[in-house]
């Protein structure tokens, strides 16, 4: 199963994070991930009754932390998009598709819960790769935060064994970068570019692709640009040429080294 991560950002109350430690363990759930947080204490500590280990082993992290590491975010939201042409908070699933979709890859998954008060903010949304919103009643949406952990951890639990592995963040960060590039190639309009790329990001992230599947992508970018561009196939393999020559002049150096050793 993927390694979920409760990240909770810059929750306001201690009372909150204790219950949120307490429902955490109900479910199995033990890896639980603070960014900013209030001062934690005695009330923390009382609401999280017998999950102690849970509250006392989590993570203070920063954001940039949690995305840099994480195969996968997912930012559960109240306030979803009306219309697809808005991609911000666009697509969404329940907890109970969420679980169809990440619980076939093994990787990390971090799915951030906001403030108390006004949730994620848009950053922390816009760079999520997926968004997560819990149905409940027009009459009264909005949950509390230890209440809305424990739906989405009741819908993730006992997730089976996963197959196979996600791409890294390393190697998804690679692939948005080429992306961007590629959009300057063929001339996207600038003032599209933000949403694209959002989209982008939804597109993929919920497609959970593997490492293999990462590099196809990259190379029918590559292929692409070269037919674009057709002098950037020379320039490629002259860099590739000249990369390779300087790891003969490096390993040509060592064996001098150790020759006179």
């Amino acid at each position: 199963m993927p390694e979920i991560d409760i990240v909770l950002v810059a929750p306001l109350y201690e009372g909150n994070v204790g219950f949120a430690a307490r429902v955490m363990k109900n479910f199995g759930f033990t890896r639980l991930v603070l960014v900013d947080p209030c001062p934690l204490g005695e009330e923390a500590k009382g609401r999280a009754s017998h999950a102690q280990d849970v509250l006392g082993n989590a993570e203070i992290c920063t954001i940039e932390d949690v995305f840099a590491r994480s195969s996968i975010v997912v930012a559960t939201t109240g306030q979803v998009s009306k219309s697809v042409c808005n991609p911000m908070r666009m697509p969404f699933y329940s907890p109970r598709e969420l679980r169809e979709r990440i619980g076939i890859a093994e990787g990390r998954v971090s799915i951030l819960f906001g403030r108390e008060n006004w949730g994620l903010n848009n950053d922390e949304v816009k760079r999520s790769d997926m968004i997560c919103t819990i149905p409940t009643s027009d009459e009264y949406p909005i949950m509390n935060l230890s209440h809305a952990v424990g739906i989405v951890c009741y819908e993730l639990a006992n997730l089976p064994s996963a197959p196979y592995r996600l791409a890294t963040p390393y190697e998804m960060g690679h692939l948005y970068r080429h992306i961007d590039r590629f959009l300057d190639s063929v001339h996207h309009p600038a003032f599209k570019r933000e949403n694209t790329m959002i989209m982008i990001r939804r597109i993929l992230g919920r497609a959970c692709l593997t490492s293999r599947e990462a590099s196809t992508v990259h190379g029918l970018l590559r292929r692409t640009e070269w037919h674009v561009d057709p002098d950037a196939l020379d320039r490629e393999k002259e860099a590739q040429r000249r990369h390779k020559n300087q790891h003969c002049e490096l390993d040509d150096h060592q064996d001098a080294d150790e020759g006179n050793a």
